[in-house]
């Protein structure tokens, strides 16, 4: 099953940039079905015997040695809220990488590789286990629920949004700025972090929450007047209902009135695969989340090329 899994991935690298998204499947309560991107997958594995650790987090059921390697294994029935799994239903653990580490997903069952168009996902609504959820979708008028996996991990390990003594000074030796970044991103915990970022760096935002919308505000904005006047820069996630990242940053260059935009795509999807793709779209830069310093680094950068301009 891992064997023939891994191929799937390896397959499903080929949608990126044409505005589809490949979601391995999977159960955790006997009915629900999740989804999580195959890109983010590494491998799929039997639960293997799992190991306290003591003083960690409510939601990692243990740790494991994966090929030597020692991996966090979170539950993810109980990071949504509801019980922790019970022994007879860890069936499987999905090893993948998220904001630059490497942890593994305690699940009930994998069910398999769908490839979706991301027009079809749509924002969950308000309250229950939906705040742990980024989208749904349907497929064969079965609910299919993408869990806010960043938001699982900010609980698990964190991820502060403040900056270094030194980005504070720098920041405070540019000076403010009256132009606004568009934030670009499903999670709402990711765009807390980006705001708390650009707050500490004297930069105000405008947030959405998918790719579509931001291409119809930066339309709006270009009606006013041009756009660089008005913004120093795109951040944008990569994967998001709707419009992903990569076909926002296409649309972008494809419209004389945006292509002049500096555009960041700050995503958990990290790798040599992803930076190939953001030069394929014309993206200014890459930053894979979460870090706070990193981030605001790429923001400085945007800040003194606006002010010596």
């Amino acid at each position: 099953m891992a064997y023939g899994l891994l191929e799937s991935i390896d397959r499903s690298t080929q949608l990126a940039g044409h505005n589809r998204l490949a979601l391995l499947l999977f159960h955790l309560g006997p009915r629900q079905i999740f989804g999580i991107n195959v890109f983010k997958v590494q491998e799929v594995i039997r639960t293997p015997p799992l190991s306290a650790l003591p003083g960690s987090h409510p939601y990692v059921a243990g740790v494991a040695d994966i090929r030597g390697r020692i991996v966090p294994v979170i539950d993810l029935q109980r990071a949504i809220g509801a019980e922790a799994l019970g022994e007879s239903r860890r069936a499987h653990v999905v090893i993948a990488e998220f904001n630059r580490s490497v942890q593994g997903f305690l699940v009930g069952g994998v069910d398999r590789i769908v490839h979706v168009d991301v027009t079809a996902l749509e924002t969950p609504p308000s309250g229950g286990t939906e705040g742990w959820l980024t989208a749904i979708t349907r497929l064969n008028d079965q609910l299919v629920e993408i869990i806010d996996v960043e938001k699982v991990l900010a609980e698990v390990v964190g991820g502060s949004p403040e900056l270094s003594g030194r980005l504070r000074e720098d920041a405070q030796a540019i000076g403010g700025t009256p132009l606004k970044v568009l934030v670009a991103d499903d999670s709402r915990v990711a765009r807390g972090q980006i705001e708390r970022v650009l707050g500490q760096l004297g930069v105000d935002s405008i947030q959405v929450a998918d790719g579509r919308e931001a291409l119809r505000q930066l339309q709006r904005m270009a009606e006013r007047g041009p756009v660089t006047e008005q913004l120093l820069m795109v951040i944008s996630d990569v994967e998001m209902p709707n419009m992903d990242g990569y076909t926002l940053t296409t649309e972008i260059r494809r419209d004389p009135r945006l292509k002049d935009l500096h555009v960041m795509l700050h995503t958990s999807l990290s790798g040599i695969f992803n930076n190939a793709m953001v030069q394929r779209v014309g993206a200014d830069r890459f930053c894979a989340k979460f870090s706070s310093d990193e981030l605001a680094q790429g923001v400085l950068e945007r800040l003194r090329m606006a002010v010596a301009a």
